[in-house]
């Protein structure tokens, strides 16, 4: 290919993630003609603007969904087996000078009879869901806000799910009706040892009044993987809690090699569709 051929090309064509493309950059790219999303969530794309300027979106789907699982059961397993207390422990000496060959000075507690509640049931839930269900534990999924029982058959009312579940993992978009889903209410609405999971969005939470919920004893534990900003460069409530009952990593649970590569197959076979006029992973 001729360098002018790969300019061209290059004018046609944007692989994104987080940067946001609004009606002033899009209105501007005069040639663009595919977006290639290199995530599912669209949340950073004016796709209104895409669609009025002619611009095909895809995005990747079902890449990382082991590894989120994975992520979600991992974070679980730390918290009801107690794993950082327990370490701690060992660090500070207090193993090496018990007079007990096993220290049960904190609770353990197999998932096996714990309620779920998942927020989202798309494929990554439904991964959840899963092995939820080996595991033992009864799942309930949270009814879309503003829909009616007879609408979704078999779901349960969102702040019905917040009081029932001992663990609530997040998996839905970020959208301007689930932004702040949960804050001060939702948080008094939990069960004080309940465990919560977000490697969805960090919109989704008020992360104040998280900060303030787990320092308040209001819920048990948190694993967030995911900030509204990242990186966090403007800091974030929950970045100077120093609780052992919450992880924060930076946005990997998505990230396990094997997926990588899942993700890059797709942006390839994403291009070769649009090329041919295809629709498979074509949002718009």
């Amino acid at each position: 290919m001729g360098w002018q051929q790969y300019q061209r090309l290059e004018k046609l064509f944007v692989f994104t993630n987080k940067i946001r493309l609004d009606e002033a950059i899009l209105s501007n790219a005069k040639s663009l003609r595919f977006i290639g999303l290199t995530a599912t969530g669209t949340d950073n794309i004016d796709l209104s603007s895409a669609d009025k300027y002619g611009i095909a979106v895809y995005n990747i789907r079902a890449y990382c969904t082991q590894s989120v699982v994975e992520y979600v059961f991992g974070a679980l397993l730390y918290f009801t087996h107690n794993i950082g207390r327990f370490v701690q422990t060992v660090k500070l000496g207090e193993w090496q000078n018990s007079n007990n060959f096993c220290m049960l000075k904190y609770p353990i507690r197999e998932l096996s009879g714990m309620t779920l509640g998942l927020v989202g049931h798309g494929e990554l839930g439904r991964g959840v869901e899963k092995i939820a269900q080996e595991f033992g534990m009864t799942v309930l999924i949270a009814r879309r806000p503003g829909t009616s029982a007879k609408h979704d058959d078999g779901r349960t009312d969102f702040r019905e799910l917040l009081r029932r579940a001992d663990v609530i993992s997040l998996h839905c978009p970020l959208t301007d009706d689930t932004r702040d889903l949960i804050g001060e209410e939702e948080f008094r609405l939990m069960k004080t040892d309940a465990i919560l999971i977000n490697t969805a969005r960090g919109g989704l939470i008020d992360s104040t009044a998280m900060a303030a919920a787990l320092r308040n004893g209001e819920i048990g534990a948190a694993a967030v993987d995911v900030l509204p900003k990242e990186p966090p460069t403007d800091g974030n409530p929950l970045l100077d809690y120093d609780g052992l009952n919450l992880i924060i990593t930076p946005h990997i649970a998505w990230a396990a090699i094997e997926a990588r590569q899942n993700a890059i197959n797709q942006l390839a076979a994403n291009v070769a569709t649009f090329l041919k006029g295809g629709e498979k992973n074509r949002v718009l």
